[in-house]
């Protein structure tokens, strides 16, 4: 299926009834309340949002449109329930991925493992590496391998369904020894172009005193 790049807030969505389904199988299919404090929620959101109903209610007619949610009858409070793994055509594993991957923002393969573990439990590191790197083969591709970032070990990856990732790789920390070496370097190139100016300054005062005819 071709969809459209999703917004920001529709991938949002998304996610959260993907994640709420299996986290609080209880309470879904979800309300609209539920959801949109879903996608406001504090802690396990990057970044966090500030929705109000009307826009929650905006996105889910969008992504309906693109039959990746379904509204549910039968009851007094209306229910929305997701059909990401169908509407994308993706197994299981992947769709957990995806899940995080719009729910916390670019992360680790160790990091989506563990991260990952209430939606489905990956068997180690390599593993969710497959299923990363089978996202980011697709026509069009759903996932993307980010550049690692400075004094960091592993690379990390985003999704692609909100489109191509603008990748603000964090500096080094300041106890990156590569960050300490240039600190160092540059502290050394001052010291010396002090040393320098100093040298010249005693030079023009010893002409001064000369001049002068002073000790």
């Amino acid at each position: 299926m071709s969809l459209r790049v999703l917004t920001a807030l529709e991938a949002r969505v998304l996610a959260v009834l993907v994640e709420k389904q299996f986290t609080v199988p209880d309470s879904y299919p979800l309300s609209l309340n539920a959801l949109t404090m879903g996608c406001n929620q504090k802690t396990s959101r990057d970044p966090v949002m500030n929705a109000g109903e009307n826009e929650v209610l905006r996105a889910l007619d969008e992504l309906r449109g693109m039959s990746l949610v379904n509204r549910v009858s039968g009851s007094r409070v209306e229910r929305y329930e997701h059909n990401f793994r169908r509407g994308i055509n993706v197994p299981g594993q992947a769709e957990a991925l995806l899940t995080l991957l719009m729910l916390r923002g670019p992360q680790t393969a160790a990091e989506l493992r563990s991260n990952t573990e209430r939606l489905h439990r990956f068997a180690d590191i390599s593993s969710v590496e497959a299923f990363l790197a089978e996202l980011a083969e697709r026509q069009p591709p759903l996932a993307v391998k980010l550049a690692r970032a400075p004094g960091a070990r592993e690379s990390r990856w985003a999704h692609l369904l909100c489109g191509e990732v603008l990748d603000a790789a964090p500096a080094a920390a300041a106890g990156d020894p590569a960050s300490r070496d240039d600190e160092i370097l540059q502290l050394r190139a001052e010291q010396a172009r002090q040393a320098a100016e100093i040298e010249g300054l005693k030079a023009q005062l010893a002409q001064i005193k000369a001049e002068l005819g002073l000790a």
